[in-house]
């Protein structure tokens, strides 16, 4: 089984910039991908970027393309969620997940607050 957990989360003014971490462990499938998704209040549930550890690929949401960038540790099964330049609408509870689309075994972390405010 595998288990995820978030850390990074914080509160930062518009045009700042925060790192998310997700640690993996337990056991990870073989060309695993790793889905960082956020939550607003009141929203539904959206993903943000998708990483493949097959090739180390990644896939950035419209709404973060340019701003927010995903990869892995080299030597750990630590995916980051890098985000830039970040906006109001960017305050949510992130998530990692053990997918990129919702599928009903993926595994999901317990969330790591953001919030953008001046």
């Amino acid at each position: 089984q595998v288990q995820l957990v978030e850390s990074g989360g914080g509160s930062v003014q518009p045009g700042g910039s925060l790192r998310l971490s997700c640690a993996a462990s337990g056991f990870l499938s073989e060309g695993y991908v790793i889905g960082w998704w956020r939550q607003a209040p009141g929203k539904d549930r959206e993903r943000v970027s998708c990483f493949a550890s097959s090739d180390g690929s990644t896939l950035m949401g419209t709404a973060v393309e340019g701003r927010f960038t995903t990869s892995k540790d080299r030597l750990e099964n630590t995916v980051y969620l890098q985000m830039n330049n970040l906006k109001p609408e960017d305050t949510g509870i992130y998530y990692c997940a053990t997918a990129c689309r919702i599928k009903a075994t993926m595994t999901w972390g317990q969330g790591t607050q953001v919030t953008v405010s001046s």
